[in-house]
């Protein structure tokens, strides 16, 4: 018998499962002092700058016009600093904000160097502080910075959010639901193995 063989018999005999995936942090998760560097870095392209830049009527020729940046002391069309903004944003979501409820702010916003087409953008959030809410007793507030460097390492961007992050008693995840799956959707344990085995949390 081959390896592949043995491979495909083990697995004809193990029942299926629900394997819960990643839910995100709820707020018991965090702790002051805590870095997470966010996966995967991102390639800003043209099309990218050229899409936002038309999308939110940014009208500064810098990041449209290329005979004009030609003659700036960048010489090149620089990406708009609201989509760096944007994406560093979005790329700590995965770790920092997939339970939140709300972001109360965004603060202290410094672009420390231009991004250019081509660049890759890289990010980390580090967790400054954390409180419980004084009105809603299902989330806590959670301070970070968030940071984004260019593929050479230079800081790009920093910033300050303050996501209002769910407490996980109240989320009540599952591997049948993870956050924004509607109940009953996709497979569920019953479809699986009828011997408790069906989960794996």
């Amino acid at each position: 018998m081959t390896d592949s063989d043995s491979d495909m018999n083990e697995h004809a005999d193990s029942e299926g499962r629900l394997v819960a995936g990643w839910h995100g942090r709820y707020y018991e998760d965090f702790q002051v002092g805590d870095v997470y560097k966010h996966p995967f870095g991102r390639t800003v392209t043209e099309t990218d700058n050229v899409w936002f830049t038309n999308v939110t009527m940014n009208l500064n020729p810098m990041h449209f016009n290329e005979a004009y940046a030609a003659g700036t002391e960048f010489g090149e069309r620089l990406v708009d600093g609201t989509f760096v903004i944007a994406l560093a944003v979005g790329m700590s979501v995965i770790d920092v904000s997939v339970n939140a409820t709300a972001n109360l702010g965004y603060d202290e916003v410094r672009h420390h160097a231009p991004v250019f087409h081509g660049d890759t953008i890289f990010a980390e959030s580090e967790v400054l502080s954390k409180r419980e809410s004084d009105s809603r007793e299902h989330v806590g507030i959670v301070e970070t910075e968030l940071r984004a460097f260019n593929g050479e390492g230079t800081k790009v961007l920093s910033l300050k959010r303050t996501p209002m992050v769910l407490k996980r008693a109240h989320a009540d995840p599952s591997a049948a639901r993870p956050p924004g799956w509607p109940a009953g959707v996709g497979t569920q344990p019953e479809d699986l193995a009828d011997d408790g085995s069906g989960t794996d949390e």
